[in-house]
């Protein structure tokens, strides 16, 4: 008798778990995303119907087949063999171009994983928009303020000394306009870039460069020191890199106190290379750190518009960074100071050149 029960209730809860089991699969199959379950060698072992549609996946054929075998864009394959570990943004989807998508792998057990997929093409429809927005405004907006900064700068103000203070300030106002209007002309460009130079960017010149910058910015309230820890040299765009790096100079004199010191260094390793700008300054809270990157971001109105800073340096940075599929490390310490680093991959790093290879 005992035994009898015990085979009903096995029987009602395996009967229990394999409607939990339907009713997930009902649930993932009605999802407007495309999911695919992935084995530990990423063969596929169930996907929904949106992975059709979105993927181009047939079913049953592809069920079991390796997934780089049936997606085999080049950013898919090289994504997956790294690890799937941050998003994979704005991929044509396979079946149609014009459908763009954002891919996430999710591991959900020791041998198992989610490939997600998201339809994300009106998304960048509006972002398109707003790029187009941004810079249609901003060559608009450039030649007034020439005129304007023009006529600023005919008027003597010795000759109106009453005005002397207006003067100045409508002066300031205008060149900070202008700046900032340049610098969103620079992430408009950046932002429609798909592409970068393949130079030879060589780093001792480049830090020698950005210090004698840092030293005439600092108007010799700092002490600017440089520490090359690395012959290798970087591949990319020379012209974004220097205003990248120099965007992160400029913050650093402009947020350290005068008698700092501010430090340049370029050190590289197995993992890559690494350049730092380390300051003395005020240090930046946690809670900040995070944000930094965002445009007009401000950890502290006040103290940025008494620097003339545009709140777009730090953006500007991470742009070119991406592009060069690098990042941006920071950290900071209250009262003791900053540090900001770029940090390259190994494929970005360069042998130095020998005298034959220079003549």
């Amino acid at each position: 008798m005992r035994s009898s029960r015990r085979r009903q209730a096995s029987f009602a809860e395996k009967r229990h778990l394999v409607g939990l089991l339907r009713a997930f699969r009902d649930a993932a199959a009605a999802l407007p995303d495309a999911v695919v379950a992935l084995d530990d060698d990423h063969r596929i072992q169930w996907f929904n119907s949106a992975a059709r549609t979105l993927l181009g996946l047939k079913y049953p054929e592809d069920v079991g087949g390796h997934v780089t075998n049936l997606l085999r864009a080049p950013r898919i394959v090289d994504w997956l063999r790294l690890g799937g570990i941050d998003p994979l943004t704005d991929l044509p989807s396979p079946g149609d171009e014009a459908v763009r998508l954002n891919l996430r792998l999710i591991r959900y057990a020791a041998d198992q994983c989610l490939l997600i997929a998201r339809d994300v093409s009106q998304l960048m429809r509006l972002e398109q928009v707003r790029r187009d927005f941004v810079a249609n405004v901003s060559h608009e907006l450039r030649t007034p303020l020439t005129v304007v900064h023009g006529y600023l700068d005919l008027i003597e103000p010795e000759q109106m000394q009453e005005y002397e203070p207006i003067l100045r300030e409508l002066r300031n106002q205008s060149r900070r306009m202008t700046q900032i209007v340049e610098d969103l002309l620079t992430l408009s460009r950046l932002e429609a870039q798909n592409e970068i130079p393949s130079e030879r960017v060589s780093m001792r010149p480049l830090l020698e460069a950005l210090r004698r910058e840092a030293v005439a910015l600092s108007l010799g309230q700092h002490t600017v020191g440089i520490e090359i820890k690395s012959t290798y040299d970087l591949r990319g765009s020379t012209k974004d890199l220097h205003s990248a790096f120099s965007n992160l100079v400029s913050n650093a004199v402009r947020y350290t106190p005068a008698g700092g010191r501010i430090t340049l260094r370029w050190e590289s390793g197995a993992d890559g290379g690494r350049l730092s700008v380390i300051d003395t300054g005020q240090g930046i809270p946690a809670q900040h750190l995070p944000r930094l990157t965002e445009r007009f971001y401000r950890v502290s109105t006040s103290r940025s518009r008494e620097t003339g800073g545009t709140g777009l340096g730090l953006s500007i940075v991470k742009h070119v960074l991406q592009l060069h599929q690098g990042r941006l490390e920071i950290s900071s310490e209250i009262g003791v100071g900053s540090t900001f680093s770029c940090v390259f991959g190994p494929e970005r790093l360069l042998e130095p050149q020998t005298l034959a290879e220079i003549s």
